[in-house]
C-alpha cells in the first residue's frame, strides 16, 4: 500500500531499507520515546524493522521526502498497531526534520486511512517529558483522555509515565460522506 500526501510519499518498508532506517532513528533523542526500539538502536533492530511483514488492517509505513534532484530519502516512520481493542497510532521522524510538520502531515493521511478500513477509534499516547509530540496530536483532533499510564520503553530501560488520547473518526468507510471526517471523543 502506497499513500501520497502534499510533501510526503508513505510506503512500505523493503529489507534494503535498513541502513537509511537505522541512520534517521539511532537517535537517543527519538528511541527513549517509543515504546518497542531499543537503545542502543543496532544494525539488527534496523535490519529486523525493515523486514517487518505489513498488516493489511494495521499497516505502517516508512514517510519518504520526494526531491526532484535524488530519490526519496526516508524520513520516519508511522503506522497503526492493534492494542487491546483499540488501534494506536506511532510515529517518529528523523531529528533533522522536527518541527517541519511531516508527522501530522504523515498522520492525517494514515487517519484518513484508518477511517477507510473502518477503524472507529484511534488512540495515541506519548511520555511525558515528550510534550511536542502531545502538540501534534492535538493539531490532528486527539483530545487528551485524562488519563496517565506507565508505559515501558524499552530505549528507557524501563516505564515512564505515558499522557493518553484518543480520536474517535466521525465516519465508517461505508457512510455516504467523503473523505472520512474526524472529530475530538
Amino acid at each position: 500500500m502506497f499513500m501520497r500526501s502534499e510533501r510526503l510519499f508513505l510506503r512500505p518498508g523493503w529489507p534494503e531499507d535498513w541502513q537509511e532506517i537505522h541512520d534517521g532513528i539511532a537517535d537517543e533523542a527519538i528511541v527513549r520515546n517509543l515504546a518497542s526500539a531499543p537503545w542502543p538502536y543496532g544494525a539488527e533492530d534496523a535490519r529486523g524493522f525493515a523486514a517487518r511483514a505489513q498488516d493489511q488492517r494495521y499497516p505502517h509505513f516508512f514517510i519518504t521526502l520526494p526531491t526532484a534532484a535524488e530519490p526519496a530519502r526516508i524520513i520516519g516512520c508511522i503506522g497503526l498497531d492493534p492494542v487491546g481493542d483499540a488501534v494506536d497510532l506511532g510515529y517518529w521522524i528523523a531529528r533533522e526534520h522536527w518541527g517541519r510538520g511531516y508527522a501530522s502531515e504523515a498522520a492525517r493521511a494514515v487517519l484518513e486511512l484508518a477511517g477507510m478500513l473502518g477503524h472507529q477509534r484511534v488512540t495515541a499516547s506519548h511520555f511525558g517529558d515528550n510534550p511536542a509530540s502531545g502538540r501534534v496530536l492535538r493539531k490532528l483532533g486527539f483530545q487528551p483522555t485524562g488519563r496517565t499510564a506507565m508505559r515501558h520503553s524499552k530505549g528507557r530501560g524501563g516505564s515512564a509515565e505515558a499522557v493518553e488520547y484518543t480520536l474517535e473518526l466521525s465516519c465508517p468507510h461505508d457512510c455516504d460522506d467523503d473523505p472520512p471526517l474526524m472529530r475530538a471523543a
